[in-house]
């Protein structure tokens, strides 16, 4: 559990750098504090206060939720410039990591209304950030509960790719359990599949690294379709 947000001091751990109270940026964007995150650390827990809201600056950051036996469902990986953490009641229905070092803006929830109003820009980032996280929501429960697993990570590596805004080419933020945490599926099955795809000559892979090039997208889309 991190320590509150509230303090504007530096006594909270060293791998957080608190900047409270600096100049807002000229790009008219509002004050936040910003927050360094090492790999796997944690933002906030399941059932924490929901005080805060945050945008990633650079990074990856997984939400997730631990179930009763011990599996792991990973609900959203938030790349850089996606807003997360608002929620409908008081505290938060998941938790939130840092999936490696990562560093994350936050706001105040209270503040909502003032930022939004003082910084229209920013308001329609929010909004529109909002909307992607809930199409993404859906189109994740249908995933989840309708496709299979060739079908999951062809639907994966498109929307992945073109969230980092590439064409052809995906470096992966994450590592394949995270994956098949958000599939559904095991990593088996993942490794599997990709090692199929590879052969099939829909995906290239880059021995050694998460880098993955998608040789036949027209062959993906089918299978997203």
């Amino acid at each position: 559990m991190r320590p509150a947000l509230a303090a504007t001091t530096t006594q909270a751990r060293p791998a957080v750098a608190m900047m409270q109270g600096a100049a807002p940026r000229s790009t008219g964007e509002p004050q936040g504090v910003s927050l360094r995150l090492a790999k796997d650390e944690e933002l906030f827990a399941e059932g924490e206060p929901a005080e805060y809201f945050y945008r990633v600056v650079s990074g990856t950051v997984r939400t997730c939720k631990l179930l009763s036996d011990g599996r792991r469902q990973i609900d959203a990986f938030h790349l850089p410039g996606d807003i997360f953490g608002i929620e409908a009641c008081a505290e938060h229905r998941f938790s939130a990591e840092a999936v490696a070092d990562a560093t994350v803006m936050a706001y105040r929830r209270s503040s909502l209304d003032r930022l939004t109003r003082e910084h229209p820009a920013f308001g329609e980032q929010l909004l529109s950030s909002m909307l992607r996280n809930l199409q993404r929501a859906q189109d994740h429960m249908l995933l989840l509960g309708r496709k299979n697993a060739k079908e999951k990570i062809a639907s994966f590596l498109l929307d992945l790719a073109q969230r980092l805004h590439e064409r052809d080419h995906v470096e992966l933020p994450m590592q394949r359990n995270d994956i098949a945490d958000h599939l559904g599926l095991t990593i088996e099955t993942v490794s599997r599949t990709l090692t199929e795809f590879a052969r099939s000559g829909l995906i290239a892979l880059a021995a050694g690294s998460r880098s993955i090039s998608l040789v036949d997208k027209v062959a993906l889309k089918f299978l997203n379709a």
